[in-house]
């Protein structure tokens, strides 16, 4: 039996919740200490103890818990999770008779209606993520809604929580046929190999999509391209389709290389006309200083938070300098692909870095696009945060 619990919220906080925030925080709960076991089901009550919503107590980033539903007899059961998968998958109708891209997210955790999960699709293969030992207390009934609603070769699961809240990398195979990997998905007419069996990261993050199609279409043309922070090279395998002359990936992580080679091989590219660097991409810009060395186009795509043994990197405080060190290997009238994906602050914010970063290095600059998250990736505009890509492309103006 499942566990019900009534959460006094603090009066500043009760009309956020009814005008739609859906992330429970523990500074807005006054008898948070009622909250024993994840999973549990929990009602929100003023007070005077009038219910106003409805969700389930799991710890997840800065949050305890995320609202489901604002009606009082609503049940946490397989039908009620059917209706909310049923509702998303109608909303992606276009992408699934798309024989262009085969890889795009289903569903969108708070964005759907269900904080804490989200579900990708690959070729016929779905991958549930589960943020919360909360959410993942309804595994059983969301799968099974899941099963009911499409057609699968597979199912595969990643919990990204232990037992402390904190997150961990697991896999897991659910149900269908096993994967033969690396699986080959498409993405606007251009392969990519992922792998469900292996970390938390498959091998491409779908939510730069709009992004890569444009540095192909529009951007790459004739350039030379510096892709940081490169992860499995998807930006660089998209310029290279694009017509860049060359492309240069730089990551710290050894295992970048080899799977970079791979994303080329399958796009039928020549990885050895390519340049792909395992190093410290801060070390990477000193070097090219030094070198004298000017790329066309800069792409920066920084994970929120990252830690090498010499230096900590935050999105938040040291995005402004990893642009202005981009700035000095840009050619003039090149272009800087500015991302980021963190949520701790907005679009307004973001330019603002840009702003300073041009000033400081006493250069001009000219915003010519910007992007955030593909409609597939749905947010709710009472949870800002939730819509957390962001995207400047910038021309440096000589």
């Amino acid at each position: 039996m499942i566990k019900e619990v009534s959460l006094k919220v603090k009066p500043k906080f009760v009309n956020k919740f009814k005008s739609g925030y859906p992330l429970i925080s523990k500074e807005a709960i006054i008898n948070v200490n009622d909250l024993v076991e994840e999973g549990s089901i929990v009602k929100l009550v003023d007070e005077r103890n009038i219910f106003f919503a409805k969700g389930y107590y799991g710890k997840q980033n800065k949050g305890i818990g995320w609202v489901l539903s604002r009606k009082e007899n609503d049940s946490f059961d397989q039908r009620f999770f059917e209706k909310m998968l049923k509702e998303a998958i109608k909303d992606r109708e276009s992408f699934y008779q798309s024989s262009e891209t085969t890889a795009f997210r289903v569903f969108n955790g708070e964005g759907d209606g269900i904080g804490g999960l989200t579900i990708d699709y690959f070729a016929g293969y779905y991958l549930l993520t589960w943020y919360s030992k909360g959410i993942y207390h309804f595994r059983d009934d969301i799968i099974q809604a899941l099963k009911e609603l499409v057609e699968f070769q597979g199912i595969y699961q990643k919990k990204r929580f232990d037992e402390k809240g904190q997150y961990i990398e697991e896999d897991d195979f659910v149900a269908g046929e096993r994967g033969h990997f690396p699986l080959i998905v498409k993405e606007n007419g251009v392969n990519f190999a992922i792998y469900l069996n292996e970390s938390a990261m498959v091998g491409v993050f779908l939510d730069q999509r709009d992004v890569r199609r444009t540095i192909r279409d529009v951007y790459a043309n004739g350039k030379t391209v510096l892709n940081t922070f490169s992860y499995t090279g998807a930006f660089s395998v998209f310029a290279a389709l694009g017509g860049a002359t060359k492309t240069t990936s730089v990551d710290l992580a050894n295992r970048s290389k080899s799977k970079t080679i791979e994303q080329f091989s399958v796009n039928g590219v020549d990885h050895e006309t390519q340049a792909i660097i395992v190093e410290d991409v801060f070390k990477y810009f000193k070097y090219a200083v030094k070198k004298q060395l000017k790329f066309d186009m800069v792409i920066l795509d920084p994970p929120s938070f990252a830690r090498s043994k010499k230096f900590v990197f935050s999105a938040e405080k040291d995005y402004k300098n990893l642009l202005i060190e981009a700035i000095a290997i840009t050619a003039d009238n090149g272009t800087i692909v500015a991302s980021t994906n963190s949520s701790a602050f907005g679009m307004d914010k973001f330019k603002s870095f840009i702003d300073a970063a041009f000033r400081e290095s006493g250069g001009r600059y000219k915003q010519l696009e910007e992007f955030s998250l593909p409609v597939d990736f749905k947010t709710i505009k009472e949870f800002p945060e939730g819509d957390y890509l962001k995207v400047v492309f910038i021309k440096k103006i000589r």
